[in-house]
């Protein structure tokens, strides 16, 4: 058992946990911590802002499947990364947050910088620990780490005060312990998976719901098994968007307010659902009343508190969904059940599908949203990941841009947080080296956390931004248009500031396209580049994200193009 300070302590365990790297911003509370990136092998990735930092750690986490890891000191520190907190929270992220706090004897007594990012956390955080000894820190870090990756993944705060920072103790650093009352696992039921079987054969016009769990639990070669061989459509919600690949005969695409008007239709003429780690929120199901009222609902999530909580569910399946599926595969194939692809209600799914290809229409001009998304989809390599930030481009992504290989696209979906994709697109990289990552941004979501381009340049992390500019709120300022009578308050950002200045002056590559000849160059240009790069794309400001479902109404009442 050595002795050791608390701040190595940390340092080693979160190495025998895996950690390369740490996204993080210093100050007084965790200078001990900063001072063992002197003796340790973890990369130290500084940050301009606190929640960024967060953002970059959550982008890191969901595309690699570990936990991401942000440091910042007590205070304001700590305070600024509780948006990043509970974004990982909405969408089940793996994060570990670690924040400096004022010494042990000080808590309390509101010192200099002191905060309770305890208490401020707790309802946005899976769990969090705050050590009062050095002796601690080993095992809150190897529980954390586990807290925040198994069962239903999420961020998990990890609060140390600066004197356990300091101190020495022997250390040791467990490899078993107990969790008392957290079971993140439940095995299937066999019995469960086999009436979901049973009410999807004998259904007329069932249909594929996945989620964002579908994702998380990289469901995607037994979800396609399953939609194959039942010959089921599959929607997905914003967040599943991507479980499913979007270039497959049977996807719809994302429902729900911004979705795909085929996904819609064949989603509320559907008389089954099997639904995939969903929570079904409100943006992707329209009223809960309308949506459950003519469904039979097989519920399929790892945590059980989802199900029955906002529908009412016919059949639960609690578990993995992975391995819910992986069973459902298995009683597929003894049963050498395998529906035809020639049923009235398949042939339906194509027609409509077809009709809405055909008929949708888009932005008349050459430099519409329709047109430069799938400008991007065509020149990018597949496997590419993309993040977004969050307003119009998020849902012009959603409708226009294919996510060909599953697992690709993320987005701030349940919290909706402004700022969240660029960030993110770096811990994405991270990740990710050797693919390219791209943020589809909007120039209001792109300017709260621009300042991040200086992390992309100084520490070598070549993004894409893809900014559709149109110098506004715009999401704001189509409900405006639509519900407030044009009455146009507080959206016009008055084309400041230039974002090909702006990232020239971080040393970033700015272009900027407005032609589709143009954008074509701009594209290949940053693909080739081994800096970061801003494309700035000019569009129409009246251009409104359709189709559209109003709140409080339900996904067969869609505001459509005209």
């Amino acid at each position: 058992m050595e002795t050791m300070t608390g701040a190595k302590a940390l340092m080693t365990a979160m190495e025998k946990e895996g950690v390369k790297q740490v996204f993080g911003l210093p100050g007084g509370a965790n200078l001990p911590m900063y001072d063992e990136f002197a003796r340790c092998d973890i990369r130290h990735i500084l940050v301009r802002h606190e929640q960024s930092a967060a953002h970059m750690a959550d982008g890191f986490g969901r595309v690699s499947r570990k936990p991401g890891v942000c440091f910042a000191t007590s205070g304001p520190g700590a305070t600024n990364i509780l948006t990043g907190l509970a974004t990982a929270q909405a969408d089940s992220a793996p994060m570990i947050a670690v924040t400096g706090q004022v010494p042990v004897a000080m808590i309390g007594k509101d010192a200099f910088q002191e905060s309770d990012i305890i208490g401020m956390a707790n309802p946005v955080v899976k769990y969090s620990f705050q050590p009062r000894l050095p002796g601690e820190v080993p095992e809150a870090v190897r529980k954390g780490f586990y807290i925040a990756e198994t069962g239903r993944p999420g961020p998990v705060l990890l609060d140390i005060p600066k004197d356990v920072q300091q101190n020495e103790a022997p250390m040791d650093f467990p490899d078993e312990f107990k969790i008392q009352g957290y079971h993140p696992w439940n095995d299937p039921d066999v019995a469960s998976v086999q009436k979901a079987v049973d009410m999807l054969v004998n259904s007329e016009r069932p249909i594929i719901l996945a989620g964002g769990g579908t994702i998380i639990s990289s469901a995607f070669s037994e979800l396609q098994s399953v939609a194959e061989t039942l010959m089921l459509p599959v929607v997905t919600t914003f967040k599943g968007k991507g479980a499913f690949p979007e270039n497959h005969p049977l996807s719809l695409g994302p429902i729900g307010m911004h979705g795909h008007a085929e996904a819609n239709k064949m989603m509320a003429e559907s008389d089954c659902v099997l639904a995939i780690g969903t929570r079904f929120s409100d943006r992707s199901v329209g009223t809960f009343e309308a949506f459950e009222k003519r469904l039979k609902i097989i519920h399929m999530d790892v945590d059980p508190a989802e199900i029955g909580k906002n529908q009412t569910t016919n059949i639960a399946v609690v578990g993995d969904v992975r391995a819910s599926l992986r069973i459902m595969v298995k009683l597929l194939l003894q049963k050498s059940l395998k529906k035809s692809e020639d049923s009235v209600w398949i042939k339906h799914v194509r027609e409509t599908k077809e009709y809405w290809k055909e008929n949708l229409k888009i932005h008349p001009g050459e430099m519409g949203a329709a047109k430069i998304l799938r400008k991007l989809r065509e020149l990018l390599p597949k496997e590419s990941v993309v993040t977004t930030e969050v307003g119009q481009h998020q849902m012009w992504a959603s409708l226009f841009y294919d996510v060909i290989q599953p697992g690709t696209f993320f987005s701030s979906t349940g919290l909706g947080t402004m700022g969240w994709g660029f960030p993110a697109s770096i811990g994405a990289k991270v990740a990710r080296p050797d693919v390219p990552v791209v943020d589809i941004a909007g120039d209001g979501s792109f300017s709260m956390t621009e300042n991040s381009l200086a992390t992309a340049v100084l520490e070598d992390i070549p993004v894409i931004v893809f900014v559709l500019n149109n110098s506004t709120l715009g999401m704001v300022a189509q409900w405006q248009r639509t519900f407030y009578d044009r009455r146009m308050i507080g959206v016009d950002q008055g084309g400041c500031p230039d974002y090909v200045k702006l990232a020239e002056s971080y040393g970033a590559q700015g272009i900027r396209a407005q032609s589709m000849d143009e954008l074509d160059k701009a594209i290949k240009s940053a693909l080739s580049s081994d800096v970061a790069t801003v494309i700035d794309i000019p569009i129409d400001p009246e251009e409104d994200v359709l189709p559209f479902v109003a709140p409080g109404t339900s996904l067969s009442d869609m505001i459509l193009p005209s």
